[in-house]
């Protein structure tokens, strides 16, 4: 295949270098610039927004309102929704640019995935409520489907939801709530019908985070990073109204929005600019005095293996691009990419921290002390949170079962 731009498609990657280079916040330039400062957080822009400080807010909000001007803060929303209408090579062009000068998507998972799930399935006065709002930031949106007893077996959730004249009363636990704390809204999953089949009883709700009976209690990793939480619900109760879909079918719903979240387009450009990050990095007077790269046969061998394994991901980006152009929602595709990037994301990690050798185990570097700790420590912090690489969005198992049933037509059981 031919993956080189048409000329049309040249000029819009122009155009959106130029948009960059001349609009991005000045906060955003400055960690761009900073080469070997700590990598971007995948959820930056709405802790900015949400949970940093004044100059932080500010710059995600002029960020934010920036890329509306031309509607790419939602670029796969169509026009009449506030987005930008692209193609689906057009998102991938415009998401790649973003990653190479390491600045952050907007609107987080409302934007990314409850959107385009709401455009499939809500009723048009819904569209007009939630979409808008999503848009501009004004509701921010955490995702509510895992809980201590449904993680890979998401069907198996009890969190119940009985019906009260024109409310639903929740109660249950969520666990796994990514970005709850940074978050004003919840898009969840409820049983509503005890008696059916388990994929047949379950509806997919929206909830107010300050709504009375909610409590949202935080989960710390193992690297001391606060990004997920787990989530209460006593008597908590919703209109019927924020009900996405008909009753009980709410699985079909959740599997829209889990299509568009596993397709990960534009993903393995973050990746591959991380091979070559370190690559340079080692290769500087810095890297060379901490790194063992010069030493280890292996270890080279692996970051060029690295380097290869990028490139097969964007090929599954591009398969799923494909897809899209056809009109089609991708899903064992979509799969595959998921596992195959989760394992990438776990094994780069691991070969980041054997490239220091025991630098690789220093977690940063103290104010006033000497810069011991490799790219600041990145390869130890983010070989920890890359532990759940193969659990978040559904597990890696659960992947490739999608991948043997559905794409090879392999028998259950």
């Amino acid at each position: 295949m031919d993956w080189s731009d048409t000329a049309e498609q040249a000029a819009f990657r122009e155009a959106v270098r130029r948009f960059v280079r001349e609009r991005a916040p000045a906060r955003y330039r400055d960690q761009a610039d900073d080469e070997w400062g700590p990598a971007p957080r995948y959820e930056s822009w709405q802790f900015d927004l949400v949970c940093g400080d004044s100059e932080a807010s500010a710059a995600a909000r002029e960020w934010a309102e920036t890329l509306a001007e031309r509607g790419w803060g939602a670029p796969h929303w169509p026009p009449e929704y506030g987005g930008a209408g692209l193609t689906a090579v057009e998102q991938f062009i415009l998401n790649q640019e973003l990653a190479l000068a390491r600045l952050p998507v907007v609107g987080g998972p409302g934007v990314q995935m409850l959107g385009p799930t709401i455009m499939v399935h809500g009723t048009e006065e819904q569209k007009r409520r939630f979409l808008p709002p999503t848009l501009d930031g004004e509701m921010a949106w955490a995702q509510g489907y895992s809980e201590p007893g449904a993680g890979s077996d998401l069907a198996s959730l009890s969190t119940r939801a009985v019906r009260d004249g024109d409310d639903y009363v929740i109660t249950g636990q969520k666990i796994w709530t990514s970005m709850g704390h940074m978050a004003n809204w919840l898009f969840m999953l409820v049983r509503t019908d005890t008696e059916a089949p388990k994929h047949r009883g379950i509806s997919f709700v929206l909830l107010p985070l300050d709504t009375p009976g909610v409590d949202i209690r935080p989960l710390i990793s193992a690297g001391w990073e606060h990004r997920t939480n787990e989530s209460f619900y006593d008597q908590v109760r919703v209109p019927v109204s924020h009900r996405i879909g008909e009753e009980n079918r709410g699985w079909y719903v959740a599997m829209t929005l889990l299509d568009h979240e596993r397709s990960n387009v534009g993903g393995a450009v973050g990746q591959r600019k991380n091979v070559e990050q370190l690559v340079r990095y080692v290769g500087s007077a810095e890297g060379r005095r901490v790194s063992r790269v010069a030493e280890l046969d292996s270890v080279r061998q692996k970051i060029a293996q690295h380097y290869v394994e990028t490139e097969v991901m964007s090929q599954f980006s591009f398969r799923i691009i494909s897809l899209q152009i056809a009109g089609k929602i991708p899903n064992y595709e979509a799969s595959m990419a998921s596992a195959f990037g989760s394992t990438f994301s776990q094994e780069f990690q691991q070969t980041g921290i054997k490239a220091f050798g025991l630098y690789g185990t220093l977690w940063s570097n103290p104010d006033g002390a000497p810069a011991y700790a490799p790219l600041g420590g990145r390869f130890t912090q983010t070989s920890v949170d890359a532990i759940s690489a193969s659990i978040a969005g559904g597990t890696r198992e659960i992947q490739r079962n999608i991948v043997a049933t559905r794409g090879l037509g392999l028998p259950r059981g």
